[in-house]
């Protein structure tokens, strides 16, 4: 069995995706927009252009989502995507550009339970925990 996060965007997947890609040095192996699908005739003319699934790997796991046609797209909340980074560089690095635009929950500091630890919401509404344990 595979756990993996499925996150839904309010129009801008394929922008977020892009940007995540570059972000954590991982690689999309699926963009899929409504138009290359078979069902793209159920979609609205707009729309054919949205991401209807879209597969990001990096390291060993996979990272999925698409647009949420507008008329079900809710504001994500609930849950962070939770990123373990064993490098305080790197994790420092990922939390500034996953913050640039973003707004900051939680600052990137030290906690009694890891060295570097901080939570932010990104430039497209999803909820990102950020976690390094352990010191250079």
């Amino acid at each position: 069995m595979q756990l993996n996060p499925y996150l839904f965007f309010n129009g801008n997947c394929e922008a977020a995706f892009k940007f995540y890609e570059q972000c954590l040095g991982g690689k999309i192996v699926t963009m899929m927009t409504y138009e290359d699908a078979p069902i793209e005739e159920q979609g609205t003319p707009e729309w054919r252009h949205k991401i209807l699934h879209a597969c990001l790997i990096v390291g060993d796991r996979e990272l999925m989502g698409s647009d949420s046609p507008p008329e079900y797209y809710e504001e994500t909340k609930g849950f962070s995507v939770h990123l373990a980074i064993d490098n305080p560089a790197a994790a420092e690095r990922i939390f500034h550009a996953l913050a640039e635009n973003g707004k900051v929950k939680m600052p990137f500091e030290q906690t009694f339970w890891a060295y570097r630890f901080g939570m932010l919401v990104d430039r497209f509404g999803i909820p990102w925990a950020i976690d390094c344990e352990k010191a250079a």
